[in-house]
């Protein structure tokens, strides 16, 4: 995945808990735990932003960018030949 977040990393420099951070932001345990693994489709500006207030820092800090290995197939490639 080129998308990785970082909240659980976040959360360990802030020393704090999903618990509590779920409860700021007014989602469930379960969606941040879903957050964290990657395992969402999207997240709305305004969840980004409240937990950008709880742990106070920058999108940029939860979602970094890792681009594909060289040499790898991507989607784009991919196709019958």
């Amino acid at each position: 995945m080129p998308i990785v977040v970082r909240i659980d990393v976040m959360l360990a420099k802030r020393k704090a808990r999903s618990k509590d951070l779920a409860e700021y932001v007014g989602i469930t345990e379960a969606n941040i735990s879903l957050l964290k693994q990657g395992k969402v489709k999207g997240v709305r500006f305004e969840t980004l932003e409240r937990i950008c207030e709880f742990l106070a820092c920058q999108p940029g800090d939860l979602l970094v960018h890792v681009p594909a290995e060289a040499g790898t197939e991507t989607a784009g490639d991919a196709g019958g030949g």
